[in-house]
């Protein structure tokens, strides 16, 4: 007996199949491989058939990727900028500009030993320790500047100055970063799902630290000594930090007049926090526009495989009239394999979307799922517009592909 059907852009039953990545290979490099083997495939198949991909994961893996990789370069110049304005001083800002790429490049070639590729949470966990990895060598420039101040530099005493100046602040530097480096050590015991999705962000993020923590003591008094030449302008002639000290001391001042009141007001700001904290959500994943869309619908129990054919194609059909509509892939029921217990209540239905180009103007997801939700409309179908990605997770941790699912048991239903 026939358990199930598949089809294509409304236009009848095509044979579908699913391509399953072994754990822990790099999804890119699978998917290129795939397309290369499709693309051969293709050329041997007979004159009328044709093989087609309705569900592409590499375009949000490299627009993610891409994206991240954009902030991290976006970051690095930020923090370059922020370092010579606060510096005054352009030679100084290079040592840092050398010293955080070096880091970086440090924590990527443990990356490669471990098996770890380049994701968004690896890298994310780059872009949260950029912030931190300058602390060492702005606060070894500063206390060179201080030495500077009283013997300025010359090509006999350079070397001994920024040693001097090195030697005072290293090691509290190189601990205080180990510190830092220790503070995602709790992620590592998270487990399953948690521990996976979290695991490169802590790993990348600890690497990263624990080798900046090595440059300040190492390659930054090196750059020092070749860099920082020329005239350092002291502290208090640097314009920015004269304008943060003028608005710091006064403030100072007033705190430490009115102790007590400070900390009453610091205390009704915690307190006044509790409300707002108390009304946020909470969710695993936050929501994710993954470019394409799935629907998944529940039909009427005990349908036929003749109406679960006809109403798979008029779904399909309908779909398909949407400009913004690539491909609609559907199947309703289990394939031939002991494997997939689908029922044929059950349509899944992957949504291809062309890019965001070529949608109309002002269109968005979320008003492409409300359209296709006012098109698809048929008595006994319960429509439900989800994202492929985040409802095969939710399916795999809870079994449902809703954000709702209520089970009943020992009800007495009249």
């Amino acid at each position: 007996m026939r358990r199930g059907i598949s089809e294509f852009n409304g236009e009848g039953e095509a044979v579908g199949g699913v391509i399953v990545m072994r754990f822990g290979e790099n999804a890119s490099e699978v998917i290129d491989n795939i397309k290369a083997k499709l693309d051969d495939l293709q050329r041997s198949l007979p004159e009328g058939v044709e093989i087609v991909a309705t569900y592409d994961r590499s375009t949000l893996i490299n627009a993610a990727v891409d994206n991240l990789w954009n902030k991290l370069a976006e970051e690095f110049i930020v923090v370059a900028i922020v370092c010579a304005l606060f510096l005054f001083h352009i030679r100084s800002s290079i040592v840092i500009a050398i010293s955080l790429p070096v880091g970086i490049l440090c924590a990527f070639i443990v990356m490669h030993w471990q098996g770890i590729n380049a994701n968004i949470m690896s890298l994310g966990g780059i872009a949260i320790a950029i912030g931190a990895m300058v602390d060492g060598a702005i606060v070894m420039i500063e206390n060179v500047h201080k030495h500077i101040e009283k013997t300025p530099l010359n090509d006999q005493n350079r070397w001994q100055v920024i040693s001097k100046a090195a030697e005072e602040v290293g090691a509290p530097l190189f601990f205080s970063l180990l510190i830092i480096t220790l503070s995602f050590v709790p992620v590592f015991a998270l487990e399953g799902q948690e521990g996976k999705m979290f695991s490169p962000l802590a790993y990348t993020k600890t690497y990263a630290m624990a080798a900046a923590a090595g440059l300040a003591i190492t390659l930054v008094p090196v750059l020092m000594g070749y860099f920082i030449r020329g005239k350092v302008l002291p502290e208090h002639k640097n314009p920015v930090n004269k304008a943060l000290i003028g608005l710091y001391r006064p403030m100072l001042n007033l705190s430490l007049r009115y102790p007590k009141t400070m900390i009453i007001i610091a205390l009704g700001l915690l307190g006044s926090a509790y409300y707002p904290t108390s009304k946020l959500g909470s969710e695993f994943i936050p929501p994710l526009d993954e470019g394409d869309l799935m629907y998944m619908p529940t039909t009427y129990p005990g349908i036929s495989i003749g109406k679960a054919r006809e109403l798979l194609q008029q779904t399909n059909k309908l779909i398909k009239t949407i400009p913004e509509v690539e491909t609609v892939w559907g199947k309703i029921g289990r394939a031939e394999t002991a494997t997939d217990p689908a029922p044929l209540t059950m349509i899944e239905t992957t949504i291809q979307l062309k890019p965001r180009d070529e949608w109309r103007e002002g269109v968005t997801t979320e008003s492409l799922r409300k359209e296709f939700d006012d098109l698809v409309q048929f008595p006994g179908l319960t429509n439900a517009w989800v994202m492929p990605i985040k409802t095969r997770i939710d399916m795999l941790a809870t079994g449902i592909k809703t954000l709702l699912g209520l089970r009943s048991q020992d009800l007495n239903l009249v």
